[in-house]
């Protein structure tokens, strides 16, 4: 598809945020869309925030990636064998005990998560298990806001990649633990809304252990020509089922031995 298209589609994913009405599907108007114009698109939109329309007004930094799809039941919905990635900017982060503001987004949700805080880099595509333990200097809980400018979440793979993986914004717990001392395939956690369990899950509905989730990422984005850096975050995919969000709602997730994250939403 001709760079042209390509951008009047990631306008209109842009017009969506600006004005928080969100679009119909881009694969019911582009049919032919592919994979790779998918990426494509949501390259434009992160330039564009990183060129200084961020979501505050300034220019916004490239501080990770989000790994999602990772469930396989998502997977089969959506009928595709593979996860999919977009990019965290700063302007994403919201801190622990802070609040998300429900002004910048369309249609939230919320899923718990493991984030993975690098201290060396990932490239290449020959990635192993082994190189992701060397490089992640620990894990924490994490909270992701998805979102979607697509409107009622009618989406299909190609929509989701093209809106940065339905990303929204991303809240990290301050417990820091070393990779090592997690059982990454068995760790149980809880994710409450007002007090009350909405969602409970475990490492292992992470394409069997987060670790392997990453493992994908390197060598996705190595195969692009991408490094993951020293200090980047990867929210390596959910743990369990998602709860939609709303104003006024209170969210706090517990993993087993690393804490809990919370945020509100006004």
């Amino acid at each position: 598809m001709e760079h042209a298209k390509r951008a009047e589609l990631a306008d209109r994913l842009w017009a969506a945020q600006t004005s928080g009405t969100p679009t119909t599907q881009l694969t019911e108007s582009c049919p032919d869309l592919t994979v790779e114009d998918a990426y494509a698109i949501q390259q434009i939109n992160l330039e564009r925030r990183m060129a200084g329309e961020g979501l505050h007004g300034r220019a916004a930094r490239l501080v990770g990636h989000k790994i999602g799809l990772t469930s396989k039941a998502i997977q089969e919905w959506l009928c595709v064998e593979e996860p999919d990635f977009g990019g965290l900017l700063d302007d994403m982060w919201v801190k622990n005990g802070g609040v998300a503001p429900m002004g910048q987004l369309l249609q939230p949700r919320a899923e718990g998560e493991l984030a993975f805080v690098l201290k060396q880099s990932l490239s290449g595509t020959n990635v192993t298990a082994e190189d992701v333990v060397a490089a992640t200097d620990y894990v924490v809980p994490a909270i992701e806001i998805i979102d979607s400018r697509i409107a009622d979440w009618k989406i299909q793979f190609i929509d989701t990649v093209s809106d940065n993986a339905s990303s929204g914004m991303f809240v990290l717990g301050d417990e820091r633990r070393a990779l090592q001392d997690v059982d990454m395939r068995l760790t149980g956690m809880a994710l409450r809304k007002n007090g009350r369990v909405v969602s409970t899950g475990a490492t292992c509905a992470c394409l069997g252990n987060p670790v392997d989730a990453v493992v994908w990422l390197a060598n996705r984005l190595g195969g692009l020509g991408v490094s993951l850096e020293p200090g980047h975050v990867i929210l390596s995919g959910a743990m369990g089922p998602v709860t939609s969000v709303t104003h006024g709602d209170q969210l706090e997730l517990s993993v087993a031995g690393l804490g809990s994250v919370n945020v509100g939403f006004e």
